[in-house]
This record gives structure tokens, C-alpha cells and sequence, in this order.
């Protein structure tokens, strides 16, 4: 498979408003703040990076990066201390695996296998798409499979049109066996979600799930939390029909 590959934005993940909100009263109170008040909040989890987390990075993604720092108070319900716990965590974890640096080049070895990648198209939700060929990975073959991971997601994000803010991410799971079967990278891959990109999560499809893969998925659900919510079950025709026209259908699913 051709790699379909190309150098992500290096923080658009926390451009696009998020527009999902709690539905608490205290919550919902919060969510309205105006941009005055909403720009207050930024500028104290600033300062308060600033004077406690002095060493963290600044510029894009950096500790001084007003769309993060609005993009995480959102998140945690305009809650400061949360928002600083949370994004300290964040920035320290991108300078660590080294985001920054993911290239084309860095996870060419995994990303030639077609285990995964981007779609070319949107979704009729407007979403960018993650594909996995669940098939085609084995647990501990490549070091680069996190990376890929981490790769694609950014990539998926630099792609998000005016509006939308989440991805769709598909597990096709057609020709799935035991040892395919990866606990350690499906934990990696929603905690990822979790704690580095939160929100960014709209939908899991795991498509033509076979009898093998039942006892796994009552394994890793419970590590899923909420997010657990977000998967769907379901058939190739399903996808075909309810999330692509003819047109962008991923070409592993045309009839």
C-alpha cells in the first residue's frame, strides 16, 4: 500500500470550538461564558504555567498557547486547576514522545504495512477518518506502531473543516485472529484520546467483528470508561451506506 502520508500541523488539534457539552446545570452555567470572561480564564492558566511550570515548552502547543489552554479549559468545565493539571500533563507527554518531530520518515516501516492511515475522504459527518486493518498488526512487530498512531491523528486533526472537531476512527476486523489481538495498544490508543486529545473522539467503528474478537472486547471495555460509549458495532454494508456515498467509499469496502 502506498503511503499516504504528509507532515500534520503541529497543533491544530486544539483550533475547531468544541461544541459538545455536559448537560449539569453547573456546567451548562460555565459553557456560556463570554469571550471577555472566557479570555480571563486563559490568561490565569497562563500565568499560573508560567510561575509553576516554568520549564515547559512555550510557543505552538507550549504552555503559552492561548487556543490549547482554551481548548483544555473547555474540556475540564472551565475548572483552572483542572485545566492546569490536565494540560501540564499533556505538554510534558508531547515533548516526551516527540510529537513535534513525527515526519513522514519516522514511521514509513509501519505505515507500509497499511495496518493504518488516513482516508483521503471526509465522512458524510464532515470527519476525517482513521483507517486500521486490525488483520495486519501484530502485537510488538514495530516500535513505530504508537508513533503512527500519534501521527495520524495529527494529521486527521490538521484536517478538520470549519465546525467540526472530532474524528472518526474505523477498525476493520475482517480477517481478525488471536494474534492480532494487542490489549497494551488499544489501551495506548484511547488513553492518547483520553488525556492528550480529548474530545477529538467522535465514533469507533469496529466493522464485521468476528466470534474471537467477543472475549477481548469484554477485556478491554471496562479500561474504556465512557469512551466505551463511542463504539459501534457493525457491517460493512452499514458503513457503505450511513457514513460514505459512493463516491468516498474507502476502497477496502467497495462491493
Amino acid at each position: 500500500m502506498a503511503l499516504r502520508l504528509n507532515n500534520p500541523s503541529s497543533c491544530r488539534s486544539f483550533v475547531a470550538p468544541l461544541v459538545s457539552m455536559n448537560s449539569s446545570r453547573s456546567f451548562s452555567v460555565r459553557s456560556q461564558l463570554n469571550t471577555s470572561d472566557s479570555h480571563k480564564l486563559v490568561l490565569e492558566v497562563k500565568e499560573k504555567l508560567e510561575k509553576d511550570h516554568h520549564s515547559l515548552p512555550v510557543g505552538k502547543c507550549g504552555r503559552d498557547d492561548e487556543e490549547m489552554i482554551l481548548w483544555f479549559l473547555k474540556d475540564r468545565k472551565f475548572s483552572v486547576n483542572e485545566t492546569v493539571s490536565k494540560l501540564t500533563k499533556a505538554i510534558k507527554w508531547r515533548r516526551e514522545f516527540g510529537v513535534a518531530e513525527l515526519s513522514e520518515d519516522s514511521v514509513r516501516s509501519a505505515a507500509k504495512t497499511g495496518k493504518s492511515y488516513l482516508h483521503d475522504f471526509l465522512d458524510v459527518h464532515k470527519r476525517p477518518v482513521m483507517m486500521v486493518d486490525a488483520s495486519k498488526h501484530i502485537p510488538g512487530e514495530s516500535v513505530e506502531d504508537e508513533k503512527l498512531c500519534v501521527y495520524l491523528i495529527e494529521k486527521a486533526l490538521s484536517r478538520l473543516p470549519e465546525g467540526r472537531n472530532d474524528i472518526l476512527t474505523i477498525i476493520d476486523l475482517r480477517g481478525f485472529g488471536t494474534k492480532n489481538a494487542d490489549l497494551k495498544f488499544v489501551t495506548f490508543l484511547f488513553d492518547v484520546f483520553y488525556y492528550y486529545y480529548p474530545k477529538r473522539l467522535g465514533q469507533v467503528l469496529f466493522v464485521e467483528a468476528p466470534f474471537v474478537f467477543k472475549p477481548i472486547w469484554q477485556l478491554v471495555k471496562p479500561m474504556l470508561k465512557s469512551y466505551a460509549s463511542l463504539v459501534r458495532f457493525c457491517s460493512v454494508d452499514e458503513v457503505r451506506k450511513e457514513y460514505f456515498t459512493e463516491a468516498t467509499i474507502p476502497a477496502t469496502f467497495r462491493s
